[in-house]
């Protein structure tokens, strides 16, 4: 009797919910025709419909069980496999680290050799930058229609390649043609980011992504205790093929991770995102959900029009200037912190001798001045900075989320980028830069993991991909006021940093929705059923 009337209360539930879901289409067919604002809101409330349609279809409680990818993933936790995740997908920063710090420790050698005159210099990473950009979209919509696992695998080979050939460069112009290629393989391999978000658990995501800093970090250190080793005995030339070593092992190392379940189920390979699971939860000793996995097939993949539908619009729009500021404040205190070595132009109240020589454009159209071993020891302290207040960045994406964490850290990095006009001690520069290089480096966590989290898997890395993209934009203007405009005023080359997070931290209030512990969205029309209501009210 008491099943009965279960069933009996729940066909009434699914009744009274598609009679409210028909006169929900109802009332938006009347809404259309009154106002853009009402139509907007039919725009936030639909998915919602289709999605619970889809879920009555797919999950009827009078069919067996089922369950979804978001469902599987929560289910197998954290193990085995996402710490051999971690670890090959941190790896991949390593590369990415190493190809951009790259720029930072060889500048002074090739301005030595080819007499380059300062915007000769930025416009080397500008043309890295460049590469990233315009191949940062295309292998984001690669990526969103034919799986994460192969732009990824690609990118590493790529990158490899052509790092290689910079090192055979006859000439200045070789030289940026191909870190310009350079710049097109680091763009794919930075969709690993995606491709490792998708299988970490919610819970987790806040503690791991962020600690990827870590292998960040010893990339950065790994070029610079190449420069001090390398470059003085044996060149500029043999740094770099030095350097590609680890991207060597990593393809190799690589070929052990699956493609991602989330987009398998998306392309409507179910088979394969189930023996993705099934491997996974053998590895790390749990069970799948009991049923069967059931999501629809989403056809509309890598669809850039999503990013600008009513929906996305005002976080597309945001976002793409958060992440242009995350990059050009990174890229700025970096190649700062090196100009202001190599030129000896900070105001120090203990310099050296051959600190106290002021090194400008005025002076001289070109200069051979080379790093010296404390130099290297700064810029190595420095990189220290990017891990050392990672306990700081966890706290904030837990306990305040994702936007007040952007903001605050924004706000923090102006603060730093002015302090460094100020006339201090060598050790209290060292401090500075140290400081500086962990907010700025922290504002990279938080947007990366804001990015991977508020898009659905459908559009997730050609959202990251225009985003990175507009990122490099920032890194393309960043050489030439770090660089170029450094000589002519510390202050006036960094206030455009500071007053650009300053923007960015007021920006970073109008974002529409806080992603912390919310589920991966699957499309913009199937949501998980964690997702509530108010989440579609997005502007």
């Amino acid at each position: 009797f008491s099943n009965r009337m279960a069933l009996k209360r729940s066909s009434s539930m699914k009744t009274k919910l598609v009679n409210a879901i028909q006169l929900q289409e109802v009332e938006m067919e009347e809404e259309i025709n009154t106002s853009e604002e009402q139509t907007n809101k039919t725009t936030y409330t639909k998915p919602m419909c289709l999605y619970y349609c889809n879920f009555i279809t797919f999950c009827d409680q009078s069919k067996p069980k089922c369950y979804t990818v978001e469902e599987a993933v929560e289910s197998i936790g954290f193990g085995r496999f996402h710490i051999l995740l971690f670890v090959i997908m941190g790896s991949a920063n390593i590369v990415e680290a190493m190809e951009i710090m790259l720029l930072a420790v060889v500048s002074p050698e090739i301005r030595c050799e080819w007499r380059l005159e300062d915007w000769q210099v930025a416009l080397v990473s500008t043309m890295v930058f460049l590469g990233f950009m315009v191949c940062g979209v295309l292998c984001g919509y690669v990526a969103d229609k034919y799986g994460r696992w192969k732009v990824v695998f690609g990118g590493f080979i790529w990158a490899s390649y052509f790092s290689l050939l910079t090192s055979f460069s006859p000439s200045y112009g070789w030289f940026i043609f191909l870190r310009c290629m350079v710049g097109c393989g680091v763009a794919a391999t930075s969709q690993g980011f995606v491709l490792k978000t998708e299988f970490i658990p919610s819970k987790y995501r806040a503690y791991l992504l962020p600690l990827a800093s870590i292998f960040w970090m010893l990339g950065s250190m790994l070029i610079i205790v190449l420069g001090m080793t390398v470059v003085p005995t044996m060149g500029w030339r043999w740094m770099i093929r030095f350097s590609i070593i680890p991207s060597i092992i990593l393809i190799g190392l690589f070929m052990v991770i699956p493609e991602s379940a989330r987009f398998q189920v998306s392309a409507g390979n179910i088979q394969g995102a189930l023996s993705t699971l099934k491997w996974i939860a053998r590895m790390n000793g749990a069970t799948l959900p009991e049923g069967e996995l059931r999501e629809p097939e989403v056809t509309e993949r890598g669809n850039a029009i999503t990013l600008i539908s009513p929906a996305f619009r005002r976080t597309s729009l945001l976002l793409w200037y958060s992440w242009f500021v995350a990059s050009f404040s990174y890229y700025g205190s970096v190649l700062s912190s090196s100009e202001l070595l190599e030129k000896n132009l900070l105001c120090m109240t203990d310099a050296d001798a051959e600190h106290q020589i002021k090194h400008n454009q005025e002076e001289a159209l070109c200069y051979c001045i080379p790093f010296n071993m404390a130099d290297y020891q700064t810029l190595l302290i420095s990189c220290l900075g990017e891990v050392a207040l990672i306990p700081l960045n966890i706290g904030l994406l837990n306990i305040f989320g994702r936007k007040p964490s952007f903001a605050i850290l924004q706000l923090l990095s102006a603060f730093f980028f002015m302090l460094v006009n100020i006339c201090t001690t060598m050790f209290g520069f060292t401090v500075l830069l140290f400081l500086l290089r962990s907010v700025v480096s922290m504002n990279f966590n938080v947007v990366y993991i804001y990015t991977a989290e508020v898009y659905p898997t459908s559009v997730r890395s050609i959202g990251m991909g225009f985003c990175t993209s507009f990122s490099r934009v920032g890194g393309m203007i960043a050489p030439f006021i770090a660089q170029v405009l450094m000589s002519k005023s510390v202050i006036l080359a960094l206030s455009p940093f500071a007053i650009a997070c300053v923007i960015c931290a007021v920006g970073v209030a109008f974002l529409p929705i806080e992603t912390r512990g919310r589920a991966l969205l699957v499309s913009i029309f199937t949501f998980p059923p964690t997702v509530l209501k108010t989440d579609f009210l997005w502007g």
